[in-house]
């Protein structure tokens, strides 16, 4: 790794956690918060390259755990926001929309199913929600849709504008 990406990987670190902790400290917005803390994933990965982008998201994920108030909002960034940009970046490589749209939701909502184990096992009970399971799921799930696009969005952005300037 060069001096220079190893700086840059610690300024998205820092602005990850920064971000992470004011989506755990701000009673609102908190998915906004982790949206954008999502994003700098892809931007890590354009600028530095995957091998120092994992360094960069272990230390956010670890040091999270150990800095970040609400673990809801660590493991949430661990297991979809974070690890996201990695799996839309080896995904996207397949070049079939079909099969990448498929793969994308079923890694949402592995991720999902064991968001919802974890919350349970620590707090035994999930807030009851007065809406049919079936339609909360397909509501999520085109949410998450929604997400990815806009995270396309902001990628190519990013390639447009963005790189030209950092590199």
């Amino acid at each position: 790794m060069k001096s220079n990406d190893i700086a840059k990987g610690g300024i998205f670190a820092a602005l990850s956690l920064i971000l992470l902790y004011l989506s755990s400290v701000i009673p609102t917005n908190r998915l906004s918060m982790l949206t954008i803390a999502s994003c700098i994933i892809p931007l890590s990965i354009m600028l530095t390259g995957v091998k120092n982008t994992v360094v960069v998201y272990g230390s956010v994920s670890l040091l999270s755990l150990f800095i970040i108030p609400s673990k809801l909002i660590s493991i949430s960034y661990i297991l979809i926001f974070g690890s996201y940009g990695f799996v839309k970046y080896f995904i996207e490589k397949l070049r079939n929309m079909p099969l990448e749209i498929v793969l994308k939701l079923l890694y949402f909502n592995v991720t999902s199913a064991i968001i919802i184990f974890l919350y349970k096992l620590v707090l035994l009970k999930i807030p009851g929600i007065n809406i049919n399971i079936y339609l909360l799921i397909i509501i999520v799930e085109i949410c998450f849709v929604v997400y990815d696009y806009a995270l396309t969005a902001f990628i190519s952005y990013a390639k447009k504008n963005l790189l030209k300037k950092f590199k």
